[in-house]
């Protein structure tokens, strides 16, 4: 049985650029095939068991030459397995999809074509150049700039030179001496504006603007290396007012982010619209606790309660889907009052079509029950299902007052087979932020990389959620550069943002 091939476009970087049809194709594949110049964030889409090859190419650099990208691709595909071929760019733009897809009818392999957003449109975009303009240019021209010396004849110079529209040459720097001698030849004027866009919509986008003239020692003396744009036109003349992409507050930040991978999303999400990179250092795994009896017990008999305390998202999530599972709905809550520390807790009942009647406004333990004492009577009792290794406060005081009723739900584990990993990254340069948005993550991070290694986060900012995580890092000998005013994930990044913007 044959599988299926889909040629997918993965945007000139930015992974937010990818289509609703491209992620799927990722979603489903069995195997996928990728560039160097596909946003790796993609990767983390696919399913469980997916395999990953990758068949980067630099500039006369190719980890597999195109034949036996073909193979590999053809091969998969022959073996039932759909397979997603990711491709910086467009696949039909100088992606040489083209030639990937006559092999596979050639082989008798069914495959799609998912389009991708060129970087010679969107890259510019990223950079505050359009590609065209009324007052600047009403077309467009973009040109293999990766060519050999006897192919560059198939190139018409002097057309090129002669027409008002904006240029753009992709994979052109290596080249970049002849392409500027050749137009300046044919009669382009010397002065025109030129512009090279490296690692174009990402958050270490770079960009260098010239003349035509002056083009090719200004990239030496820039030391402007692949993967780059080269724009030619009076178009780059925009660059200054249009740049909306290098104004955003984080741009260019390095934030290193400590949770587990199912938590990071959030705060990964939001450094990432603000021009950030956000480095994942995933130190918790959160395993559910299987065939819980306990929890079950509770559900049947959730009548006699008359509060429930979530403390976390996590613990939403998996009582939510127990109580689905036992065929039950947020009905069941009906007659309690429902407490919600965080507001990724209460946004995570919210979707439940639940509004808790009691959310603190610093969101720890501490403040919920500041508010519950009051509450409280003898005759209550409270629920609280939460984690294998929460802090004891809550229900000692609770407990105090009235009936209290912990279930272990969920427990967090060190998540230690990425040490590797997380050495590198803090040992890597122009690290600028580290967040740790629980005492867990501090803990699970110092066992993960060990006290003796401690030293590596001396030069770098780290911001913590709140005063409890503070102390916690601070036991530990971590610095605490900054705590966030309120203790949310958009409490910390309007830290690092304000941060930014003082240092600005």
């Amino acid at each position: 049985m044959k599988g299926k091939v889909y040629l997918v476009g993965a945007g000139p970087g930015d992974h937010k650029l990818m289509t609703i049809k491209g992620l799927e194709c990722i979603k489903k594949s069995d195997v996928i095939v990728y560039d160097r110049l596909a946003n790796s964030n993609f990767l983390k889409e696919a399913k469980v068991g997916c395999e990953f090859i990758y068949v980067g190419k630099a500039s006369s650099n190719h980890t597999l030459p195109q034949e036996d990208i073909n193979r590999v691709i053809s091969e998969k595909a022959l073996e039932g397995k759909v397979v997603t071929r990711l491709k910086g760019g467009d696949p039909y733009v100088f992606g040489r999809g083209g030639e990937e897809a006559e092999e596979l009818v050639n082989r008798g392999i069914e495959f799609e074509v998912v389009p991708g957003i060129t970087s010679a449109i969107g890259g510019l975009c990223y950079a505050g150049i359009p590609i065209t303009h009324r007052d600047h240019a009403s077309s467009f021209h973009v040109i293999t700039g990766h060519y050999k010396d006897d192919d560059s004849k198939d190139i018409n110079w002097n057309a090129l030179a002669n027409n008002k529209g904006t240029l753009v040459f992709l994979m052109g720097v290596s080249n970049l001496n002849r392409i500027s001698e050749n137009l300046i030849k044919e009669g382009k004027d010397k002065n025109t504006p030129v512009a090279f866009i490296s690692w174009a919509s990402r958050y270490n986008q770079r960009v260098v603007i010239s003349t035509l003239e002056n083009a090719y020692n200004d990239a030496i003396e820039q030391d402007v290396k692949p993967p780059t744009l080269i724009v030619v036109g009076s178009v780059v003349e925009l660059r200054e007012k249009l740049n909306f992409f290098e104004s955003k507050k984080l741009f260019g930040k390095n934030v290193a982010i400590t949770r587990s991978r199912l938590q990071n999303s959030s705060l990964v999400e939001k450094v990432s619209d603000l021009g950030g990179n956000p480095i994942e250092i995933p130190t918790i795994k959160i395993e559910k606790i299987e065939n819980n009896i306990e929890l079950e017990n509770e559900i049947k008999d959730i009548n006699k309660y008359t509060y429930i305390a979530f403390t976390s998202k996590n613990s939403v999530d998996i009582f939510f889907d127990k109580l689905d599972k036992m065929n039950l709905d947020s009905r069941a809550l009906a007659g309690l009052k429902v407490c919600s520390i965080g507001s990724a807790t209460a946004e995570s009942l919210r979707e439940r079509g639940i509004k808790a009647d009691i959310c603190p406004k610093k969101f720890v333990a501490e403040y919920l029950f500041e508010v519950l004492k009051k509450e409280l009577n003898p005759e209550d009792n409270v629920l609280i299902p939460r984690s294998q290794e929460a802090r004891d406060f809550l229900v000692d005081n609770i407990s105090k007052v009235c009936n209290v009723k912990e279930v272990h739900i969920y427990k967090t584990i060190v998540d230690a087979d990425n040490r590797d990993e997380v050495l590198n990254v803090l040992n890597s340069e122009g690290l600028d932020y580290m967040t740790f948005t629980s005492s867990s993550t501090v803990k699970n991070l110092v066992e993960i990389i060990g006290l003796d290694k401690i030293s590596l986060l001396d030069n770098i900012k780290v911001i913590s959620i709140g005063p409890i995580t503070s102390q916690t890092a601070r036991d530990f000998g971590i610095p605490i550069y900054k705590e966030a005013d309120v203790s949310t994930i958009d409490g910390m990044v309007d830290i690092i943002v304000n941060d930014c913007t003082n240092l600005d």
